[in-house]
């Protein structure tokens, strides 16, 4: 048995899969705001009590967001800030009195997807996340790619250059502070905040990203001018992506993930950026849905 655990800002989940990748069982909680034991134990106490109802006793991976250094061990570049600097690896094995398996949850997305997901059989994934954040992984023959300093395929936190559509909202040299400490990151233009803002900023009007989709579908001109911005932008950053990793295979995940037209204009748009005679990188939605990251967790041990 796989036990996948995916650790959110706002819920933990865990799914119990069997060696085909057939789900068992599946069980949320919240998660404990700003409290770093509270979370170790719910993460426990979840294990155990799946454990129980199964009657099995199962490998244990867990996707957080964020990544262990390779110095410390300790995670960083966690979202979840109380995660920051502590020793979640440690902490759980020492409770959980075996090995656990920790990755980035965008990385537990590709491998997800590459599994047996929309990009099964590919050599090379790229897992992007498009949502409250910007994230990505690489997966490999089916393994994983963390990189020497646990960052690989974290484009979202990369500059966008020549942002110069006409009527953008990175004109006259603005760019958005990220919370990283940097300004202008892809993630502050193509997460859902970064569709809103960039909305606002050129119209005056706050939208949600859903919103923004359906008033483009209706006709609204302003509307369908944001997605144009953030279709290009897309473009532009992926190509930088298929520029230097040359993937098979772009899956996109994450709440943006859903809007259709994505899939066809960007491939449209991003050839004149891409160092090649054709583009044969394909860019598709993903299989699992929200259900990726928790079941890339539990491939983190293998099928």
């Amino acid at each position: 048995m796989r036990l996948g655990i995916d650790l959110g800002g706002s819920k933990i989940e865990i799914v119990a899969l069997d060696c085909d990748g057939g789900e068992l069982l599946r069980h949320r909680v919240a998660t404990p705001q700003g409290d770093y034991m509270g979370t170790v134990r719910a993460v426990v106490a979840l294990v155990e009590q799946v454990e129980k109802r199964t009657q099995r006793r199962g490998t244990i991976g867990v996707g957080i967001p964020g990544a262990l250094s390779r110095v410390s061990g300790n995670v960083k570049n966690a979202n979840s800030t109380c995660l920051i600097g502590k020793p979640l690896q440690r902490d759980l094995q020492t409770a959980l009195q075996r090995e656990v398996r920790l990755a980035n949850d965008a990385n537990c997305f590709a491998l997800s997807e590459a599994t047996d997901g929309a990009a099964a059989g590919a050599e090379v994934v790229f897992g992007v996340i498009l949502g409250t954040g910007v994230g990505g992984g690489i997966v490999v023959q089916g393994r994983v790619l963390a990189g020497a300093n646990a960052i690989a395929g974290e484009w979202g936190h990369n500059f966008l250059p020549d942002d110069s559509a006409p009527n953008t909202s990175t004109r006259h040299g603005y760019r958005a502070p990220c919370y990283c400490g940097r300004v202008g990151c892809i993630e502050t233009l193509l997460s859902g905040p970064g569709m809103r803002q960039d909305h606002f900023i050129i119209n005056g009007e706050f939208l949600e990203p859903p919103a923004i989709v359906a008033r483009a579908l209706a006709g609204v001109a302003a509307c369908e001018a944001t997605l144009q911005r953030y279709e290009a932008r897309l473009a532009r950053a992926l190509s930088q992506v298929i520029n230097i990793l040359d993937p098979d295979i772009i899956v996109l995940g994450g709440g943006l993930s859903n809007i259709t037209r994505l899939y066809q204009n960007v491939p449209n748009l991003w050839a004149e950026h891409i160092f090649s005679d054709q583009v044969l990188t394909r860019l598709v939605s993903n299989r699992h849905g929200d259900s990726s990251g928790v079941r890339g967790a539990a491939w983190l041990w293998g099928r």
